[in-house]
Order: structure tokens, then C-alpha cells, then sequence
């Protein structure tokens, strides 16, 4: 398999639902603006991704998929399907209990996540969490379904199931926020069905490899089998990981929730403005080296493991930097192109701006760490990520306390950025010390023409962010205009950038890896 054509697949694919995603979020600009509504709704949808991420992408994921990845390697295919069965009964039976818990306590889990918010707010808070905590089940089945998906090296499907989810926020946006009061619960509504769209498309490719999950009612039997016992093993210490990244998310939306209305939501369309690279890049990477690290581990082939984990690195310095300075130098630009209509305002643009740019600090050591991390869980290693992710957590809220009272929510973002960095840095400190990770030949060289080849990348977008005039664009269509306009300038910087690295001596066929 390519594992670069594998990334780029993934990456296509994945672009589409953040364009889709980034499409939601101009339309909930544009309906509902920045206000306390939109922190409700944010701050809603945020507690069934805190399940999602602990149960599903996050300590799930990382205890499955090795464990998965392993017996496909050297079990029959019997094996596999047993395997696959008691952990989808278990994972099905855990999640709905833990949904119709989240409903019944949905006033308690807004208090701790954002006590902060107008008490109008705060209801409409606690009813969208009642409706939308159900979510957190049916998506963590389908990040289930994708992770088994991962392993037998089927890419597409998974990487495009997001998009349903902002087609129907979007659909639900604009059928629903005129009959629905207040209007943002038609975002709920949306979310609900975007969750049972995404799962129902994984059925037919799952049934294609043989792989589709027989849930069944024991759920004593699954849970004793010998399977489930040793992902859950690997669950706990994993758990406890993703828990230190989940805290601190809490901890910075109640602080948000206490600064000024709509500070939850400058910090969200900025956080889907980020996400565009950390998403393309750092997911994608993530997902095809998972799967490939595991089969090295389980191979003993330490030289195939390094060399894969070097060739991810490679990438994100050659395609994360750059989109960290575009986000730095174009941040004003592209939120007023993006959001900058109906009652999103121009202090909107500007608070919003100041967050983006704050995100941008961390986005190489956001895309670094889906790299790194699985390097660990590759060997079933979760342990020594936690004790990492408990001192950036501790860190992270230092820099809240100097951070914050200057920079208001920016300060949050910041402290983001900086754990995000310090985090990449443990553990590729790491996976070094303990001989995981051994660079390849020529890395200063390469670093060093990846350095020089950002100066054109990054006189272009400064020159165009500072001077044109992107929140009073003058014209018969000024959206049209000056969405062209951003978008020439986006190509030209790229082209600049490519074009200086060819010069360079760099060439696509060198990042080329097969396994």
C-alpha cells in the first residue's frame, strides 16, 4: 500500500467534510451570529464530543485498533469476526446507558461545563443537551465502524461520513430556526439527524468487507470474552489520557462561559477555522499510521516503524507550517470572507481574528501529536502519554491564569496552543529516548529549505492582509470579490511555496513510502 497516495485519500476526502463543515458554520454566522444562543449550542454540542472523543476517537480507538490490527495479523478470520462482535455488543450496551444518564443529567453537565452562561441561555443549553446527548452513542458507533473500517485499509467512507452531519445542521438552519423556538434549537435537530445519517452509511462497506457487527442481547457473555478484556485493559490507562485533554476543554469553556457573551463561539468558529489543517493533515496522517505502526510492532520490524513515523514527521513540517502561517498572516481575511455577513459583525471579525491567530501558534504541534501519539499506542504504550498529557494539562492552565486576563478569550487559545506544542515535544522526546524513533539521514537540510521556502508564502499573505480592505470591500459584490480575490492570493503564496521548494531540491517521489 502507498501510504502516501493513503493519506491523500483520506486528506481529499476529509476535505470535503471540513468544507462542508466550514459551509455550516457560515451559515450559523450568518443566521444566528456570535451571542450567548450560539454559546448555548456550543456549548451543548461540545458534552456529547467530550463522550464521543473518551468512548470513541479517542480511548476506544487507540485500545481497539492495535488490538484489532494484531489479530487480524496473525488470527483466523473467525477470530476477527468474534472479536469484532463482543466489542461492538459491549461498546453498544455502555453507550446507551451512559446516553439516557447524560439526558437525565443534562442540568448538572451545563453547571460544571458553563455555569457562566445568561440563564436564558443556560436553558436552552440544558434542552439541546437532553436532545443531542444521544448523539454521543450513535457516533461513537460510528467511529467504531470506522476504525474497523481503517484496518482492512478502506479510507473512504469514513472520511466522508462527516459531511452528513454539517449537510443536515445546514438543512435543519434553514427549514427549521423559523418554526422552531428559539430558533438555534433547529441546530439540535440537525445534529440528531446528522448522527443517524453517518451511521447508516458505514453499514453497507462494513457488510462488503464482512466485517458488519452481529450485536447480540448477552451483554455478560461479551463482556467476559477474552477480547473485550484486553481492549478494556488498554481502555483504562487510555481513558484517563484522553480524560487530562477533555478536563482541559471544560475548563477553558467555563472560563469563556465568564468572559464576554459570545466568547464561546469566537473561540468555535475560530477552532473550525484550525481545524482545517490539523484535520486534513494531522487526521488523516493519523489514521493510515495507526493501523501501519501496529502491523510493525506486531512484524518486530523496529527499522519500518521508525522509518514511518519519520516520514509523518517530514510531512507535517512540510505542509503544517505553512498553513500555521497562513492562519497567523491571513487570519483577518479569511474570517471576514468567511463569516463576515448578516448579524455576524465587524467586532465579531476582529474577536474571532484574535482567536484564530492564537490557534495558529499551535498548529504544527496539533498535527506532530496525531503523528507521535500513536507511536505509543501502536505499542500498546498509553501509560506514558498520560503522565505527558497530565503535565501539559497543568501547564496549559498556568498559562490560562497569565494568558487570559490580558488576552480575554484569545488567552485561551494561546495556553491551547502552547500545551499542544509542549505536548508534540514530550513525546517525540519520548518515543526517542526509549529508541522508537531514530531520524533518517538529511533532516537539517530538509528542515532548513522547508524554512526558506515559507519567506515568499509569507510575503504574499501579509501583503494582502495588509492592504486591501477585507471588512469594506467596495463594489456592486463585494462578497463575490473579495472571496476571489482571497482565493488568487491563497493559490499565488502556494504556488510560491511549492515552486521555492522545487528550487529547493525537493521533490514529491522523496515522500513517497510504501509498505
Amino acid at each position: 500500500m502507498n501510504l502516501l497516495r493513503a493519506a491523500y485519500t483520506v486528506s481529499l476526502l476529509t476535505l470535503v467534510s471540513r468544507i462542508t463543515g466550514l459551509a455550516r458554520e457560515v451559515l450559523i454566522a450568518r443566521y444566528f451570529g456570535a451571542s450567548a444562543w450560539t454559546d448555548a449550542f456550543n456549548v451543548a454540542f461540545r458534552l456529547p464530543n467530550l463522550l464521543r472523543r473518551l468512548f470513541a476517537e479517542g480511548a476506544f480507538s487507540q485500545a481497539f485498533i492495535p488490538i484489532l490490527a494484531a489479530s487480524r495479523e496473525s488470527d483466523s478470520a473467525e477470530d476477527n469476526r468474534r472479536l469484532i462482535d463482543d466489542v461492538s455488543t459491549a461498546l453498544a450496551w455502555i453507550l446507551a446507558a451512559v446516553s439516557a444518564l447524560g439526558v437525565l443529567a443534562a442540568p448538572l453537565l451545563v453547571l460544571l461545563t458553563a455555569s457562566g452562561l445568561h440563564p436564558a441561555a443556560f436553558d436552552a443549553a440544558t434542552w439541546m443537551t437532553r436532545l443531542m446527548f444521544p448523539y454521543a452513542g450513535i457516533i461513537s458507533l460510528v467511529a467504531l465502524s470506522a476504525g474497523i473500517l481503517n484496518t482492512w485499509k478502506h479510507f473512504a467512507v469514513p472520511s466522508l461520513t462527516p459531511a452528513l452531519l454539517n449537510l443536515s445542521v445546514m438543512a435543519a438552519a434553514v427549514l427549521l430556526h423559523s418554526v422552531m423556538h428559539p430558533p438555534i434549537y433547529a441546530l439540535a435537530a440537525g445534529v440528531m439527524l446528522g448522527g443517524v445519517l453517518q451511521l447508516a452509511v458505514q453499514l453497507p462497506a462494513l457488510r462488503r468487507y464482512a466485517v458488519l457487527p452481529r450485536l447480540h442481547l448477552d451483554f455478560r457473555a461479551a463482556w467476559r470474552s477474552p477480547g473485550v478484556k484486553r481492549v478494556v485493559q488498554q481502555m483504562l490507562p487510555a481513558s484517563l489520557s484522553v480524560s487530562v485533554a477533555q478536563v482541559s476543554l471544560v475548563i477553558n469553556t467555563q472560563i469563556a462561559s465568564h468572559l464576554h457573551p459570545g466568547s464561546v463561539s469566537w473561540l468555535a468558529y475560530a477552532d473550525r477555522l484550525m481545524e482545517f489543517p490539523t484535520a486534513l493533515l494531522g487526521v488523516a496522517l493519523g489514521s493510515v499510521l495507526l493501523p501501519s505502526l501496529s502491523r510493525a510492532h506486531a512484524a518486530d520490524d523496529a527499522s519500518r516503524y521508525s522509518s514511518l513515523l519519520d516520514w509523518g514527521l517530514r510531512l507535517c513540517l512540510l505542509l503544517a507550517l505553512p498553513a500555521a502561517i497562513a492562519l497567523g498572516l491571513f487570519a483577518t481575511p479569511l474570517v471576514a470572507i468567511l463569516f463576515n455577513y448578516g448579524h455576524f459583525n465587524a467586532h465579531d471579525v476582529e474577536q474571532t481574528t484574535l482567536a484564530l491567530r492564537s490557534y495558529g501558534v499551535g498548529v504544527v504541534g496539533l498535527i506532530a501529536v496525531k503523528i507521535l501519539a500513536p507511536g505509543f499506542y501502536a505499542r500498546r504504550d498509553i501509560r506514558t502519554p498520560v503522565k505527558m498529557a497530565i503535565v501539559v494539562l497543568v501547564c496549559t492552565q498556568l498559562l490560562n491564569l497569565v494568558f487570559v486576563p490580558r488576552l480575554q478569550h484569545a488567552g485561551l487559545a494561546l495556553a491551547i496552543s502552547c500545551g499542544a506544542l509542549l505536548n508534540a515535544t514530550l513525546l517525540l522526546h519520548g518515543l526517542w529516548r526509549r529508541g522508537s524513533f531514530r531520524p533518517q539521514p538529511g533532516w537539517a537540510g530538509y528542515a532548513s529549505r522547508v524554512l526558506l521556502a515559507q519567506i515568499p508564502l509569507a510575503l504574499i499573505l501579509g501583503w494582502g492582509a495588509a492592504h486591501l480592505p477585507w471588512l469594506h470591500w467596495p463594489g456592486a459584490h463585494p462578497a463575490l470579490q473579495r472571496l476571489a480575490i482571497a482565493f488568487a492570493l491563497l493559490a499565488v503564496a502556494a504556488a510560491a511555496y511549492f515552486g521555492a521548494l522545487a528550487l529547493l531540491g525537493l521533490r514529491p517521489r522523496q515522500f513517497l513510502h510504501r509498505e
